[in-house]
């Protein structure tokens, strides 16, 4: 009798175990599925958690840049706290480094227990989707923390945000590469072939329109007179690139058509442009807006929110693009997996914590920069100019790998 109570039980348990893992998937579909308001009014889900951990991403990148900024204003407020040498040390580059190392600390301990998450029923999505006073509290005590701690362990995250910095980098451009990729299959399918034939010619047209009048552009206010051969040579290699990496896609083996190294075109003109303008003011071949009624002032402004908002959204968009980083791609995802990588989300996040210091400090913790100014000075120019080489690099890499990958086997085959 007392066996058949505990198989009774024990089924009623199994049961209500898989109704409510039943309900959950059904919830998240509708979520799914529903508009953009719908992820908000119907609690924590994953869809909404993405959006708060930008928030809290963005309110760090505003904090750092206060710090940087606005410091000294409150330096006798900071004379209590011991570890930053009488508030000395809290300030400036070195407050940013502590502002990034506590915001990277909260992304690194989400990704730790966050990673390997793959369904919706998993209780380690409930902590991601969930428990934001506890997470709130966390990311604070967490940023304040390094305010805490001496100048000799800044000092080092400083060396490490390096390289966790130029980590973010590679990680955003396999990323756009990646998409840029399947937009070009997407529209060379059986199924949409013929019916992106027209718009794929001419969003090619486009971009290498763009593309050439950018660095037409380029030449004219940057190069103002024959002695910039920094720039010169920065927007004439721009232009061997372009074409480098369009010869290759049409190459007959290749035979990726126009419409990637067009758009890649974009990406390489963008990321020249970027660093050209991360020249010091002050040099003679970089013409600043200035101007007496102080709209030069107003462009600096709001060229420093444009800027802080594109770091932020980068960071989102690459953080929920973890499918270009799988080795095996399901093409038929089931209705209980998790909608994004939560530990790469997080991962990118707490390398993009480092990125969003290197720019506020122009790589340079000894480099001093003025009030709304990023990624400003000549090592912030070269990162710029070689994270462009390397897009190019990898871009033709990923077009003829599959090609050499091939042959080698056709010869191991032979032999």
């Amino acid at each position: 009798m007392s066996s058949n109570a505990c198989d009774s039980r024990s089924v009623t348990g199994e049961g209500s175990k898989e109704e409510m893992e039943g309900s959950t998937i059904e919830r998240y579909s509708k979520i799914k599925h529903g508009s953009w308001l719908d992820q908000f009014r119907h609690g924590s889900n994953p869809w909404m958690a993405r959006y708060l951990y930008g928030i809290f991403f963005l309110i760090a990148n505003l904090l750092a840049w206060a710090v940087r900024d606005y410091g000294h204003s409150i330096l006798k407020e900071m004379k209590r706290l011991k570890g930053c040498n009488g508030g000395e040390d809290c300030m400036g580059a070195e407050g940013v480094l502590r502002v990034s190392l506590g915001c990277s600390l909260f992304y690194f301990a989400m990704f730790l227990s966050t990673a390997g998450t793959s369904k919706l029923n998993d209780r380690r999505e409930l902590w991601h989707s969930g428990w934001w006073s506890a997470k709130l509290f966390m990311n604070i005590s967490l940023i304040v923390l390094p305010f805490l701690l001496p100048a000799e362990i800044i000092s080092i995250y400083g060396q490490v945000a390096h390289f966790g910095a130029g980590v973010f980098l590679l990680i955003q451009l396999i990323s756009i590469i990646s998409f840029i990729t399947w937009l070009n299959d997407f529209c060379h399918s059986e199924k949409y072939a013929v019916r992106c034939h027209v718009q794929m010619m001419l969003l090619a047209t486009v971009a290498y329109v763009i593309c050439i009048l950018g660095i037409i552009l380029m030449y004219i206010w940057y190069t103002p007179q024959p002695s910039c051969l920094l720039n010169i040579f920065f927007i004439s290699w721009t232009l061997v690139l372009l074409q480098l990496m369009t010869s290759v896609s049409l190459h007959p083996k290749v035979n990726a058509g126009f419409l990637t190294p067009g758009f890649m075109g974009l990406y390489v003109v963008f990321l020249c442009w970027s660093a050209i303008r991360s020249e010091p003011a002050e040099e003679k071949c970089i013409r600043k807006a200035e101007s007496p009624t102080g709209k030069g002032d107003w462009f600096t402004i709001i060229s420093f929110v444009v800027a802080v908002l594109t770091i932020v959204i980068a960071t989102f968009s690459t953080g929920i693009d973890s499918k270009c980083f799988q080795f095996k791609k399901d093409d038929a995802p089931e209705e209980d997996d998790v909608p994004y990588g939560y530990g790469f989300f997080h991962f990118v996040f707490a390398t993009g914590a480092m990125y969003f210091a290197m720019l506020l400090i122009g790589w340079n913790p000894n480099h001093a920069m003025k009030k709304f100014t990023i990624d400003v000075g000549w090592t912030s120019t070269w990162v710029r100019v070689v994270n462009e080489w390397l897009a190019v690099c990898v871009y033709i890499w990923m077009l003829v790998a599959p090609i050499i990958w091939k042959s080698r086997q056709v010869a191991t085959s032979n032999v």
